[in-house]
């Protein structure tokens, strides 16, 4: 038998097992030390062996915090420090913020007034009781006005806590289009908090804010855990919000605690769920004696990928200046860029090119579509379809298994077959305060009196008449009794007497009555509605509705069982890609307006550009051995189509870094 000893402490060879950039940050006795650590530079590498490298000299486990942000992240850490040392790290504070705040606050929240044993309230919670609340305090709004749903309200509530701001001036920056119902926010937000007390419960923002209350407020324990902690270490520090920078400051206060955090400041891309940049920009700042170190040998992507990786942060003017080198040789292949005429060719190319690639034996779960926002992915979803390669989608549901698409799908399957139970009861579901019960009446209602205008129109196979005048005598519960009206009119216009709609024309008209309702259902309502314009921009070659329903019906059913789900291609969205890797990545709708938004673009914010320019540079880092950058030139059919100029993220490339691609 083999016995193996451990390492003494000390004894690991350090310098041999990493590179002499992840060596410096690993070995440093800086009292405060700021990582920068390129994508593909082995940024968990390093922070494992710094891990490591402290219980071989001796720290005990106890004294280490290592924060995170995600579950997975904490335990491979975790998992190879115990491969490494050959102990186990069960008592290392390990785990994302939520998770620590969770395990002190278990100890100490008495101090908060609550009970031993409190709960915290999931999503679901949360929405149950947000729903309930909404249903006691907005009872007197007008018929007409739609009260925004429970899941905007939480949304609303998280973002000011994770940025610092009130709940009211939050409303005012980003949710305007909801101020006029300020002052029954207000009751519902101050019984939400007052109904958690008396349930001895929190949320998961709570598990933040009262952790940060306690270490603001009781001297003796914020000194007593500053002392605990002798080492603080945190991932992916370009991030954090205003609340988990703070916690990390607090926590890490002490005299004789060592602060280690690790990130790069080129990935920093979710601004908009209230992470700062400004926290990794400000470090030396905020620690005058703090160590920088940079790690910018990249083991992921081939020399060419680099070389526009580079080009492309290259144009922010606020970064840390790095170089991604390549530990990696020569790949075969340029990256491509590839104009397409449109949007549905630029999708055919993508079809195209992924079933070579599956032909030359690259397995599909190496192979991955980025793009800006989910609606970018529709047309390549559908020919990804038409050619039976299977893919999944981490960016969210399937194009046309979206709630608010098939809210517009919805009416135009009742517009084609009137005795669409279905389709009928999804419509009355967004008008407020109809349950399963009404909804039942009413379809009973409907069905009774549409058979009885067919059997007084002998021959008749859709419904002609207006349906003001046929179903318009339909009693509906008065609080629905205006959208009721307003829903039949509608109908009327999406089959007017004169000439026959376009699925096109029916989509927009839908949309319009829509919108309401999806400002008042969705925090992310402009992003959907993006959606539906993209919907109407691949419509323009649909000769008639049924062909696009059947369209519909038949994407949505798709044939996995020839590959493993480990060997479908993976559609995503840049936020979602982060932290991922393939060997061929295709980044689309690269269209001036598309990506970066039309939205940044017209704000002028330089801040915003830079973003936006991360972004992209996340998109190619992505990429080990093939990149291809595509755009269309026109993004829609006929009347509807929309000009689309390439993006300035590839009209800054250097020519010589790329090959052009002429469909």
């Amino acid at each position: 038998m083999n016995y193996t000893l451990r390492p003494a402490p000390g004894a690991r060879d350090y310098a041999a097992e990493l590179n002499p950039e992840q060596h410096a940050a690993v070995c440093t006795e800086a009292r405060h030390a700021l990582v920068i650590a390129g994508a593909g530079s082995g940024k968990t590498r390093t922070l494992t062996y710094r891990v490591a490298r402290l219980l071989d000299c001796g720290v005990p486990p106890w004294r280490i915090l290592l924060l995170t942000f995600t579950n997975k992240a904490a335990r491979e850490m975790l998992e190879r420090v115990t491969q490494l040392t050959g102990q186990g790290s069960g008592q290392i504070w390990g785990g994302t913020f939520h998770a620590v705040a969770n395990r002190l606050l278990r100890q100490h929240a008495q101090r908060l007034g609550y009970l031993p044993g409190f709960s915290i309230l999931d999503a679901d919670d949360q929405r149950a009781l947000f729903r309930a609340l909404t249903k006691q305090f907005s009872g007197k709004t007008t018929k007409s006005d739609r009260f925004p749903k429970p899941e905007v309200l939480m949304s609303l509530h998280s973002l000011a806590i994770n940025t610092g701001r009130s709940w009211q001036q939050t409303l005012s920056d980003d949710y305007d289009h909801l101020e006029r119902f300020e002052e029954t926010i207000g009751k519902i937000y101050a019984a939400y908090a007052t109904r958690k007390m008396e349930s001895n419960a929190m949320d998961f923002d709570d598990l933040l804010t009262n952790l940060v209350r306690l270490l603001r407020e009781q001297p003796d324990l914020r000194a007593d855990l500053q002392q605990r902690f002798l080492h603080v270490l945190v991932d992916e520090y370009q991030d954090t919000n205003t609340l988990q920078a703070e916690l990390i400051s607090l926590l890490s206060g002490g005299s004789a605690t060592s602060l280690m955090v690790v990130g790069d400041d080129a990935q920093s891309i979710y601004s908009w769920r209230g992470a700062n940049v400004d926290h990794i920009f400000d470090f030396t700042h905020t620690y005058p004696d703090a160590e920088v170190y940079k790690i910018e040998t990249n083991y992921r992507s081939v020399p060419a990928i680099l070389d526009i990786s580079n080009a492309a942060i290259a144009q922010n003017s606020r970064q840390f200046v790095k170089t991604l080198r390549p530990a990696r040789d020569d790949g075969k292949l340029k990256p491509a860029i590839v104009p397409a005429p449109d949007n549905r060719t630029e999708a055919r190319f993508v079809a195209q090119r992924i079933d070579e690639l599956l032909a030359g034996g690259i397995p599909g779960k190496d192979i991955a579509v980025l793009y800006r926002a989910h609606f970018h992915s529709m047309d390549v979803q559908m020919e990804l379809t038409r050619n039976h390669i299977p893919f999944r989608i981490t960016s969210g549901l399937r194009f046309f298994e979206q709630a608010h698409i098939k809210d517009i799908v919805a009416w135009l399957r009742l517009l084609t077959n009137p005795r669409d139970e279905v389709a009928f009861r999804r419509i009355v579901a967004t008008f407020p305060r109809v349950g399963d019960a009404t909804a039942t009446k009413l379809w009973q209602s409907w069905l009774s009196t549409m058979e009885s205008w067919f059997a007084a129109h002998p021959g008749e196979t859709a419904l002609t008449s207006p349906h003001t005048e046929v179903m318009g005598k339909i009693k509906a519960p008065a609080a629905a009794a205006l959208h009721w009206r307003g829903f039949l009119s509608s109908m009327d216009s999406l089959h007017p007497t004169d000439r026959k709609l376009t699925p096109t024309e029916l989509v927009k008209l839908v949309q319009n009555y829509m919108a309401p309702y999806m400002r008042s259902a969705y925090d992310n309502y402009e992003e959907r509605l993006e959606d539906i314009g993209q919907l109407t921009k691949s419509l323009g070659d649909m000769p008639d509705l049924d062909t696009f329903l059947s369209q519909v019906a038949l994407l949505s059913e798709v044939d996995n069982d020839s590959m493993s789900d480990a060997d479908c291609v993976t559609l995503s969205t840049i936020h979602q890609a982060k932290g991922l890797e393939w060997k061929v990545v295709f980044v689309i709708f690269l269209g001036e307006g598309l990506f970066p938004h039309y939205k940044v673009i017209s704000s002028g914010d330089p801040d915003d550009m830079e973003e936006e320019t991360r972004l992209f540079y996340v998109a190619v880092t992505r990429a080990e051995d093939q990149l291809y950058l595509s755009f269309p030139r026109y993004n829609g059919h006929s009347y509807d189509s929309q000009f689309c100029p390439p993006s300035r993220f590839l009209t800054t490339l250097p020519e010589e870094l790329f090959e052009l691609w002429n469909l």
